[in-house]
């Protein structure tokens, strides 16, 4: 009964409809003898469940009884109701006018960052865009499943571009190594284009922010974006470029990333020109 309740049924409508379930048809006294609804309150109960669709009145020669409508149909009604409803609360909302206001930016810490960032990819509607690592790819695979099911594109960066899948990520998946490898791992989220989460995951702290800023969403999405097409034209000018990158390009390579930390990809576009 605590599952009706927590869909807006009241606790003597969750009563009355369980036990309706159970008994089969009842008439209105019997129905407040089986469930231990008050005589007096009975028939506003019924009258309630029949408004929600939960119940049908049968005219019968000895007097109207009353039968539940199947649990199935009554959570396809909650559910064509309740969308409906958030439709026309999205519509009347969006044309209310908008203060100028900058997008806030809200601060996640420890078990808040995975669960937020399940959370965007629930409400998720077209797009995803999602660099992770093995650990997070995990805990946040039955999500990301369920969104691709239901037809949200998901591409994915691999930031320790593991060998063989581990089966957490999802949709279009690319590899490429650049996780920080000090025992911090990355998360970077871009739901619909719209809002963002980045965050860090390490032994001592896990910390991140979610926002809805734009500028925050494009620098996030270029990361993304941009990590993967050094994933593809690197392979491919590595495979076929037989010393098409110049001197110059070196160099420049050389001074961004110091050290010989070329990530893999750039490493054997590297090689190849040196050959």
């Amino acid at each position: 009964m605590q599952a009706l309740q927590e869909l807006g049924f009241t606790e003597y409508e969750a009563r009355a409809y369980t036990t309706l379930i159970d008994a089969g048809e009842l008439s209105g006294y019997e129905l407040a003898k089986e469930s231990g609804i008050p005589r007096a309150n009975v028939y506003a109960v019924l009258d309630k469940l029949l408004q929600r669709g939960a119940a049908q009145r049968l005219q019968h020669t000895g007097g109207q009884r009353y039968a539940a409508i199947s649990p199935n149909q009554l959570l396809r009604g909650i559910e064509s109701s309740q969308k409906r409803a958030l439709i026309a609360a999205g519509r009347a909302l969006a044309q209310r006018p908008q203060r100028g206001e900058p997008a806030a930016v809200f601060n996640l810490r420890d078990g808040e960052l995975l669960a937020k960032a399940q959370q965007l990819i629930d409400v998720c509607e077209k797009t995803l865009l999602i660099a992770i690592q093995p650990q997070e790819a995990a805990r946040l695979a039955e999500p990301l499943r369920v969104a691709r099911e239901r037809g949200v594109a998901i591409t994915t960066l691999c930031l320790q571009a593991c060998e063989h899948e581990c089966g957490g990520c999802q949709g279009e998946i690319h590899r490429l190594q650049l996780a920080p490898g000090d025992g911090v791992r990355w998360l970077v989220l871009v739901a619909d284009r719209s809002t963002t989460l980045v965050g860090q995951l390490g032994a001592a702290a896990i910390d991140g922010m979610v926002t809805e800023h734009r500028l925050v969403m494009e620098l996030a999405a270029a990361y993304i974006l941009q990590s993967l097409a050094l994933v593809v034209l690197g392979g491919d000018l590595a495979a076929h470029g037989d010393g098409q990158l110049s001197q110059e390009a070196k160099h420049l390579l050389q001074q961004l990333y110091p050290g010989g930390t070329l990530p893999p990809c750039i490493q054997s576009l590297n090689d190849a020109a040196s050959s």
